[in-house]
């Protein structure tokens, strides 16, 4: 798969810093990812949100896990990407294994809430429908890397990317196919 070209400095001076995308698959529109990354991230997407579903349904719903995910969660990172990218338009590719480390610790950090704080119990359902509901516009876009950065890349015509642990095998086998067509 062909690397990412060097933005130009016009680009660097706009929103997205000219950090677009990468083509897999289909040139009528950029994605990062093939047919299993999208098909995996759709399928952990929808098991995410099913399982928040499916225990309101039983213990009755709980509005503030929703908005901490469906609003603050990703003002969060949309501010956070923001900034980051006024200060160094270049790219995000925290991809290694510590960038695979640190999201990994940040899920569980808050899907362990209840254990470690009760009161604050919500996060954990808020974490399982904000990743779910970012694997699923991360799927729809094409993104590649993690589905955290899923709102900012959007809003923000960026292509950050955060090691993700769950779908780099996949990416990474997708990535290999595509370049042995080539």
């Amino acid at each position: 798969m062909p690397e990412l070209k060097p933005a130009s400095r016009r680009a660097a001076r706009q929103p997205g810093g000219g950090n677009r995308p990468r083509a897999v698959g289909r040139t009528d529109r950029l994605r990062a990812i093939g047919r299993a990354g999208t098909a995996a991230r759709i399928l952990v997407g929808v098991v995410l949100l099913a399982s928040v579903l499916s225990g309101e349904a039983s213990r009755g719903w709980h509005p503030v896990a929703w908005v901490l995910a469906l609003l603050v969660f990703p003002v969060a990172a949309l501010a956070a990407a923001w900034l980051r990218a006024r200060r160094h338009p270049a790219g995000l590719r925290a991809t290694g294994p510590a960038g695979h480390a640190v999201n990994a610790a940040v899920f569980a950090v808050l899907y362990a809430t209840p254990w470690y704080a009760p009161p604050l119990g919500f996060t954990s359902d808020a974490a399982l429908i904000f990743y779910g509901a970012s694997l699923l516009l991360a799927a729809a876009r094409g993104y590649a890397g993690c589905e955290v950065l899923a709102v900012p890349n959007w809003l923000l015509h960026r292509d950050d990317q955060v090691g993700c642990v769950v779908f780099a095998p996949v990416d990474a086998l997708e990535r290999r196919r595509a370049a042995g067509r080539q």
